[in-house]
């Protein structure tokens, strides 16, 4: 006898995962307008400008999998309160390496940030815990739309705090600490149950391997990997080449603004589009208006085209991560959730950690000015869009073959 699912629990789930989003994840845009920034000012070499949001990205990649253990053996309220306390201390630590001009110290505090970064990942996939399959897309998609509050907060608090000290940028390191002291608040009210301790004789589900080579999952993780990549690889730089290019450090906030309501705004119709079309389509979309994004950035370095190819770049990373973490969520079982979200994150973040530190590099250390390091950002998604692209098109028409 069929029983009908009820999402009334599934739907306070999301409610909390929205306000955290919002608030908690006002710390990323704003880590994220002057992280390049701030390392710029304290960098010996400029090529290693972006290294702090790098070390962010690889603190993150190498606290997926620990933190998702933890949640999988202690629930998901431990795993985010755990990912509070990283941001705070990586603000402390940040705000401390500003005051003594030490690019070491704030490069430490960069890494804790990632345990933060990391935890706020899990809020897609906590939403999807206690959903039915029907409202899944949309519990995943009403929790990543709370990063439009997280858009407009983060950049403005910028604005106000990033002078508001004698030590540039200071005040905003600051902030961050009280963002995580207050935002943790909310996990209080989170209601997930803990996982059930498997019994012995209980099935153990798939090996990592196992895992990893599903053909939906792996294409799912190749998806997420190069959409989060991407999106790093051009918004982390976008702020240096902004400024850069003669614009106001300003300008740089309104853009990443832009940017990230881009991201986020989506977000409110993105779960229904994708149970109306089907997750692979979507993720096509997504993968497209990427590419469409770094057209755009190639044809000048007027302010319009940055604000547009930013906003391209923050609409295709809202197609083609939600999408791809559509397709995982529904490809494993409840038991390999902790194995196979940590891996998930550890390889998607540690594309991401490649693209971060890549950026840096190719902005600053590749054809002698900001313009030609723009350029550079930008064919560089090419390859890396055709990978993602290959593995889709490889998915889609596998289930044909193997009917013919």
């Amino acid at each position: 006898m069929s029983t009908l699912v009820d999402d009334s629990r599934a739907r306070r789930t999301v409610f909390i995962l929205v306000l955290a989003q919002a608030f908690l994840g006002a710390q990323m845009p704003m880590i994220f307008t002057i992280g390049g920034l701030a390392g710029q000012s304290l960098a010996s070499n400029l090529c290693f400008a972006t290294l702090p949001i790098s070390l962010i990205v690889l603190g993150s990649m190498l606290s997926a999998a620990p933190i998702s253990n933890i949640m999988q053996t202690y629930g998901r309220r431990v795993g985010f309160m755990i990912g509070a306390l990283g941001g705070a201390l990586g603000g402390a630590i940040g705000a401390y390496g500003l005051y003594l001009n030490s690019f070491p110290v704030f490069l430490i505090g960069s890494f804790l940030t990632g345990v933060y970064m990391s935890a706020q990942g899990f809020y897609r996939f906590a939403a999807a815990d206690t959903a039915s399959d029907e409202f899944r897309p949309k519990a995943i998609s009403y929790v990543m739309a709370g990063g439009l509050l997280s858009a407009i907060i983060g950049p403005q608090l910028v604005k106000v705090t990033s002078d508001a000290m004698i030590i540039p940028f200071m005040g905003t390191y600051i902030g961050v600490i009280a963002l995580n002291v207050i935002g943790s608040l909310l996990f209080l009210f989170i209601d997930i149950p803990t996982p059930e301790a498997p019994k012995e004789d209980a099935p153990k589900g798939r090996t990592r391997w196992e895992l990893i080579t599903t053909p939906r999952i792996a294409v799912a993780v190749i998806c997420a990997m190069v959409s989060y990549a991407l999106m790093n690889l051009v918004m982390t730089s976008t702020p240096l080449a902004v400024v850069g290019c003669g614009f106001e450090q300003n300008d740089a906030a309104d853009i990443v603004t832009a940017h990230v309501l881009a991201m986020f705004a989506p977000s409110f119709f993105t779960g229904h589009l994708i149970a109306r079309f089907g997750v692979e389509k979507i993720l096509a979309l997504g993968l497209l208006i990427l590419a469409g994004a770094g057209a755009v950035a190639l044809q000048g370095v007027a302010l319009e085209n940055f604000f547009i190819a930013l906003i391209l770049l923050g609409l295709g990373w809202n197609f083609g991560f939600i999408g791809a973490t559509t397709m995982l969520a529904g490809a494993h079982e409840p038991s390999e959730r902790g194995r196979m979200q940590g891996m998930n994150d550890f390889i998607v973040f540690g594309g991401v950690t490649v693209a971060s530190l890549a950026s840096g590099g190719l902005m600053n250390c590749s054809g002698g000015s900001a313009v030609a390091g723009w350029t550079s950002v930008n064919l560089a998604m090419a390859p890396f869009l055709m990978l993602a692209g290959g593995a889709l098109i490889w998915l889609v028409m596998r289930p044909q073959e193997e009917a013919a």
